[in-house]
């Protein structure tokens, strides 16, 4: 996996993400940018298939409990099919 910093807390995800180290990763990356309640988050998943739950635990936290408005784009179907029977299509904003 790799994160790719695109602008102004806006950031490219290529590979599959699948380990804990992908969390550090995506989270180092993200918070090197301070984002803050108001904030707008945009995350492309350009072609991962799956998202650890702890991952998906991270953006969570980041909506729910830091009030961060998280813009994402799922380039894979599978992915994007097990986020939406997650019911976190409203809340990730894909």
């Amino acid at each position: 996996m790799n994160i790719e910093k695109k602008g102004n807390l806006s950031f490219e995800i290529s590979g599959n993400i699948k380990s804990l180290d992908d969390l550090s990763k995506i989270k180092s990356a993200i918070e090197a940018d301070r984002p803050k309640s108001g904030d707008s988050l945009k995350i492309v998943l350009k072609d991962s298939i799956s998202m650890p739950s702890a991952v998906i635990g991270y953006f969570l936290k980041l909506v729910k409990k830091e009030g961060i408005n998280i813009r994402m784009s799922i380039n894979d179907k599978r992915l994007e099919q097990l986020l939406s029977e997650l019911n976190l299509k409203s809340v990730f904003n894909f």
